[in-house]
């Protein structure tokens, strides 16, 4: 069943490669009479935001410069055991100087849940190339505390088995973790999509259920002459079955993502429209598998948010920023999709004076100065004009080397 039904796939993409979906007279997914209804739902927004809290500040995710230890030779059991009692980071060195080190490593630190809802912390290395850097996790048995992690290792320790050597790789933390308030012009972008989005709703029920074939996807031929009441029972139906995508060329997570997008907004449910758009902008979509070769044909459809009434700039940069006081459902942008759709906006000068502001400024927290880099970086990378794409270039590179020196000595940006 899973090999028909990613040729299945390959037939849908290769018929609609230059185009994911139906486009109407005015260019775009939605047709004329849905965008005025949404643009009607935009103009209440407009007035809900007035009385949003504007003066809300947010704050940076955890974060701390310190260091990654390898060791997969010698006493690693002894190893773990001086972790344990806290060593400190020179003694370790001298006492297994087998152990590869790295020094001035950006972490990050963010409580969470895992898929079973239990309560976990991970610890995650921000990687300035193409590698995946080291993530733990550990269970967070009282999220209340706070314990001081000055001079403490974290690890993931392994046995010798049949198949692998002993080894540890531990994250060590020189100083305490550090969290500071994000400048109010950008939490005031993070409180306009927060207002925009609407936090009360998700774009599925609690209890859906994840199916791979079963799912209901498509709309009947006569979707639009429908009463009200059945199109609210065919997104209520939606909403409760999640498709997930059996290989990359499985199309039927975003041809769900569209069809809710259109249902919603065909009944007035802006907060299940906005997610589901934005779900289809990042290509939000869970799938079993799925290759980069299958990434190009998934557009971002900005053009549909910007023909709106919306603030876009602030709404994207509002969902990029990362944050460890988010509001429950916030919804956090891509930064790979962000810059493709950064790329064909109309707006697309205005973002890139924005982001590289961030990049130089020194009030912002190291993690979104170089996530505004990497977003930046992507926005350029599908720019198609070369002479823009070599103008902007030039000035990420002076941009970068207005970063700490432990992450500028590290970034090195390709010469167009």
């Amino acid at each position: 069943m899973r090999k028909r039904f990613c040729i299945i796939g390959i037939l849908f993409i290769s018929f609609a490669s230059a185009q994911e979906f139906t486009t109407f007279k005015n260019g775009l997914i939605y047709n004329e009479k849905t965008m005025d209804k949404l643009g009607k739902i935009v103009d209440s927004l407009h007035l809900k935001y007035k009385t949003c809290d504007l003066t809300k500040i947010y704050f940076s995710k955890k974060q701390v410069k310190g260091c990654i230890i390898n060791l997969n030779s010698g006493n690693v059991a002894q190893a773990k055991k001086d972790m344990d009692n806290n060593i400190s980071l020179e003694n370790f060195i001298l006492k297994y100087p087998g152990a590869t080190v790295r020094k001035d490593i950006l972490i990050i630190k963010t409580k969470t849940k895992d898929y079973n809802k239990k309560n976990i912390i991970t610890y995650d290395e921000l990687s300035l190339n193409n590698n995946y850097g080291l993530y733990l996790e550990k269970d967070d048995k009282k999220p209340s505390v706070e314990k001081p992690e000055k001079g403490t290792w974290v690890y993931d320790y392994q046995p010798k088995t049949s198949y692998s050597e002993e080894y540890i790789e531990a994250f060590y933390f020189p100083e305490n973790f550090k969290s500071i308030p994000l400048d109010q012009k950008y939490s005031k972008q993070i409180v306009y999509s927060d207002c925009l989005i609407d936090l009360s709703t998700t774009k599925f029920k609690e209890n859906a259920k994840s199916e791979r074939f079963n799912a209901v996807v498509t709309l009947p031929e006569n979707w639009q002459s429908l009463p009200k009441n059945k199109k609210e029972k065919l997104l209520d139906e939606m909403r409760s079955s999640e498709a997930v995508g059996s290989c990359s060329n499985d199309f039927s997570p975003r041809i769900q993502g569209v069809n809710m997008a259109l249902l919603s907004a065909e009944t007035a449910h802006w907060e299940i429209f906005l997610r589901s758009h934005l779900d289809i902008m990042n290509d939000r979509f869970e799938r079993v598998s799925d290759a980069s070769y299958a990434w190009k044909d998934r557009q971002t459809y900005i053009k549909e948010l910007e023909e709106l009434d919306i603030n876009v700039p602030d709404l994207l940069l509002g969902i990029y920023f990362r944050i460890d006081n988010a509001e429950k459902n916030h919804y956090y942008g891509d930064i790979g999709r962000l810059g493709r759709a950064i790329s064909e906006s109309k707006n697309r000068e205005l973002f890139l004076t924005n982001i590289l502001s961030m990049i130089k400024d020194e009030k912002l927290d190291d993690y979104n100065r170089v996530l505004a880099y990497f977003l930046f970086m992507n926005c350029n990378y599908y720019t198609k004009s070369k002479t823009e794409k070599k103008f902007n270039n030039a000035k990420v590179i002076n941009a970068v080397k207005t970063l700490p020196k432990y992450l500028s000595d590290k970034i090195k940006v390709e010469v167009i």
